[in-house]
């Protein structure tokens, strides 16, 4: 499926290349993320409590999918189809590393991405000097780094001192059920995700509306600039972003769009749904989960890596997938649970 070469490589993809990250164009890491001004975004200066803050979506039907031509064919946005869902509840903010570490403590897992020794790391986010790497064939700002994991992001030399408000990546779609598992939760459905992004507004690119910007300012962790090689920054930050940065949407959700992949419970099919409003006499589907079985499951939400150049799947009805043992610097998750 094309979309996961560039929004989410998987294991098999690695190549038997290994330039090293300083021959990537991208600038090396230089750091926590700044905010405007300079200030350092450490979430440990701030008293907030990121557990069990789910919100209450209320029941009931809303549009999903996109009648523009903004995504790919390939990635079975359309058709516009009605969605009736009942109520969930759903989590302010992506799981961050502090809430994970919680989790890893209590019962000891370790992520595939540890059992297997590395996670994909991308490339910009490297020292200079760091030791060559395997990388993507189709996507080369991916590489494989050995020792990278959710507590050593950036590769070994790196750790979550400052990050602990960041939202947790490096996990698989089973890392992800582990935690849902230990927390009493679950991944949310994909037409969970979409209602919730949406926010209560149907029809609209963005969360907060159609334009990437909102009164001059930018709502999302996402790439402006030339992709890879230049980041321009101009919504404050380089890599990932505090899971509470930016104004939350409608429903008081934050960074829906941008930032990193979520997980959803549902396995990714491009015409699925199509297929289920045919067979549909209604033509409204009832709280659709997705086919029974595939060969990725479905992501959302976009990261920030996404450019409209080339992943320009930040949007509300955009669509991506992956193996579901796949894990990389810019998929995380949140959790869901039923009412």
């Amino acid at each position: 499926m094309a979309a996961t070469g560039c929004c989410a490589p998987t294991p098999r993809e690695t190549t038997s290349a290994s330039p090293s990250a300083s021959s990537s164009p991208s600038p090396s890491y230089a750091g926590p993320p700044k905010r405007a001004g300079g200030e350092t975004s450490l979430a440990s200066d701030r008293c907030v409590e990121f557990d069990h803050d789910l919100v209450l979506i209320d029941a009931g039907e809303f549009q999903m999918g996109c009648k523009r031509r903004d995504g790919a064919a390939i990635d079975g946005e359309s058709p516009v189809r009605t969605v009736q869902l009942p109520a969930f509840l759903i989590d302010r903010y992506a799981v961050s590393n502090e809430r994970f570490a919680r989790f890893v403590t209590a019962t000891g897992h370790q992520t595939e991405a540890q059992r297997v020794g590395w996670s994909f790391v991308f490339a910009g986010l490297l020292p200079d000097d760091f030791e060559p790497t395997a990388g993507v064939a189709a996507a080369p700002w991916w590489r494989q780094v050995l020792g990278a994991d959710w507590a050593h992001p950036d590769g070994p030399q790196s750790n979550l001192s400052g990050r602990e408000h960041w939202p947790v990546v490096h996990v698989s779609h089973a890392d992800a059920l582990a935690f849902c598992a230990w927390s009493d939760t679950r991944l949310p459905s994909e037409a969970e995700w979409e209602k919730a992004a949406r926010g209560g507004a149907n029809g609209l690119r963005y969360p907060w509306g159609d334009e990437e910007t909102l009164q001059g300012r930018y709502r999302c962790n996402v790439w402006q600039g030339v992709f890879p090689s230049r980041n321009d920054e101009l919504d404050g930050h380089y890599g990932l972003a505090p899971v509470d940065t930016y104004e939350p949407n409608a429903y008081g959700l934050y960074n829906m769009a941008g930032n990193c992949w979520e997980w959803c419970a549902d396995w990714f099919d491009a015409r699925w749904h199509c297929e289920q409003l045919c067979l549909s006499d209604s033509k409204v589907l009832i709280a659709p989960k997705g086919p029974p079985a595939g060969v990725h499951r479905v992501m959302r939400g976009g990261s920030y890596l996404c450019h409209p150049s080339y992943c320009w799947r930040y949007r509300n009805a955009a669509r991506s997938a992956s193996a579901p043992n796949s894990s990389a610097g810019h998929i995380g998750f949140r959790c869901a649970r039923n009412v």
